[in-house]
């Protein structure tokens, strides 16, 4: 019996490279739902390909466009943010990819597990902000997270038979577009310099955050909550080739470590197997053609976002809340124009200063953060 696979964000990079992995292994998998935010016509060709029981935009103005657009299919058309979380309750559904960007992904993850559906978890955001409280959910409702970030995914097949516990976590970063670059330099970057990432294809939002390396402060917060360690036991390390893509240190001193070609393809893949592995069609590594292997640590004052997403997770409560949704208001901002790209972290920070803080924050509390965050954080630029 094929599994039926629901994606929250299926028009972006990672929704996009699961329906190839899904099609490369169609005697597997089903799609029974695709969700976007606003993308009505590849939303529309995506369900007119692959036949989902249920198709969702989320931006409800879009509805008629979409409904119109698969008129001639037997498909249910919903529209809106509670159709998000009712459409993951169904029962046929044995996964949902969580690809949505934002906090938008933290409610629909949240219906999912509730009603007992296993996670593939590429909305980071979901951890970063109420990770206590998801973890918390996972284990009532006996509901496995499987990590689709790649780091995350590295850590994650490293540790598979495993029974010892973890001396470190080596979280490993390309460094982004900026990696060289000074601080008066990153005073005057831009937007198109920004957007082009040297190793990986990802949407423009995530992209900013790894030029930033904002991605990578979100990426050690995750790391707390999906493997159980403390703060001190995450080393963040800037490899710029992207080929090991993070790797685990035990107690008696070894260290593993998974390499691989820069393809989200292989996470994806594996998070929908496991525990098994399958047979794929995209490139291999080939280490006779792999030059070098070169490690840095990162740099703290050129790139503040990450510290800031250090103290954040050593803060605990609500903070982490407050980063994503200044960061995510920052981000757009710069994506538009409106503000430079040292000014980001400048403005994260001043809103971490400016917002309550709440030490033991429940779901109505990360909602309040949330929005009274993104008025802060509007009012700063």
């Amino acid at each position: 019996m094929k599994r039926q696979i629901a994606i929250l964000g299926s028009t972006g990079s990672i929704g996009t490279q699961a329906l190839q992995v899904i099609e490369e292994h169609s005697d597997l998998y089903e799609v029974y739902a695709l969700t976007a935010n606003n993308k009505v016509e590849l939303l529309a060709e995506q369900a007119r390909k692959f036949n989902p029981e249920v198709v969702v935009i989320a931006n409800e103005d879009k509805y008629s466009a979409l409904k119109e657009a698969l008129a001639d299919l037997p498909i249910k058309v919903y529209a809106g943010a509670d159709a998000l979380c009712q459409v993951v309750q169904a029962e046929p559904i044995h996964m949902v990819l969580t690809a949505m960007v934002g906090f938008a992904g933290l409610p629909p993850t949240m219906s999912a597990i509730r009603a007992g559906k296993a996670i593939a978890l590429a909305n980071k955001e979901t951890l970063v902000v109420a990770g206590e409280l998801i973890n918390g959910l996972a284990q009532q409702y006996n509901v496995p997270i499987l990590p689709v970030d790649s780091e995350h995914s590295a850590i994650f097949q490293c540790l598979v038979g495993e029974q010892e516990p973890i001396e470190k976590i080596l979280l490993t970063a390309s460094g982004g577009p900026f990696r060289n670059c000074t601080i008066e330099e990153l005073a005057h970057v831009t937007k198109a310099q920004a957007l082009k990432h040297p190793n990986w294809d990802m949407g423009a939002k995530i992209t900013i955050d790894s030029a930033t390396m904002m991605n990578k402060g979100f990426e050690v917060i995750e790391a707390k909550w999906l493997f159980g360690v403390k703060p001190e036991q995450i080393e963040v390390v800037v490899h710029p080739q992207s080929v090991i893509h993070s790797a685990v240190q035990f107690e008696d001193g070894a260290i593993k470590a998974q390499l691989g070609v820069p393809d989200m393809r292989l996470p994806i893949q594996y998070a929908f197997s496991y525990p098994h592995r399958l047979k794929a069609s995209f490139d291999r590594l080939d280490l006779f053609q792999v030059r070098d292997l070169t490690f840095e640590r990162p740099d703290m004052e050129r790139f503040r976002c990450l510290a800031l997403a250090f103290e954040a997770l050593h803060k605990g409560g609500n903070m982490a809340c407050i980063v994503n949704a200044a960061n995510e208001v920052v981000n757009l901002a710069f994506r538009e124009d409106r503000i430079s790209f040292l000014r980001m972290a400048e403005v994260i920070e001043q809103a971490m200063n400016k917002v309550a803080f709440v030490a033991k924050p429940t779901y109505e509390d990360y909602l309040a953060t949330d929005a009274e965050t993104r008025r802060v954080a509007s009012e700063l630029i």
